[in-house]
């Protein structure tokens, strides 16, 4: 003799609601790690940046004799860095600014307008 079941196979509603809480939770925890992370390596690759600037008004002062208070641009030591697909120096990932306009003196690191992105 058979017996007939009652229920049909599948997931309850009970069931479905765990499973979504625990992702929910799970998303809750990856996504602030990930803000973070990605934070950090757009910081990273601005100061990256910034020693390749320093670097190149490093080699452009000592190739033209200039010493430590005078000044220079962007545009000045564009040839001595390495530049994008663009032929531009490459920008803060995280949208910030390098000072294009205004003259930096030698002796001092350049900066980005971003808080934190900065040389050691």
């Amino acid at each position: 003799m058979k017996t007939k079941l009652n229920s049909a196979p599948g997931f309850t509603l009970v069931e479905i609601l765990i499973v979504v809480a625990i992702i929910g939770l799970l998303a809750s925890i990856a996504v602030p790690n990930y803000v973070k992370a990605r934070d950090n390596s757009q910081q990273n690759a601005c100061i990256n940046n910034l020693r390749q600037i320093d670097g190149a008004a490093q080699s452009w002062a000592l190739e033209t004799k200039k010493t430590s208070g005078d000044q220079y641009t962007l545009s000045m030591i564009k040839p001595y860095i390495k530049l994008d697909n663009q032929n531009r120096i490459p920008p803060c990932p995280a949208g910030g600014t390098y000072n294009d306009n205004a003259a930096q003196y030698i002796s001092n690191a350049p900066i980005c307008s971003i808080q934190g992105h900065a040389l050691p």
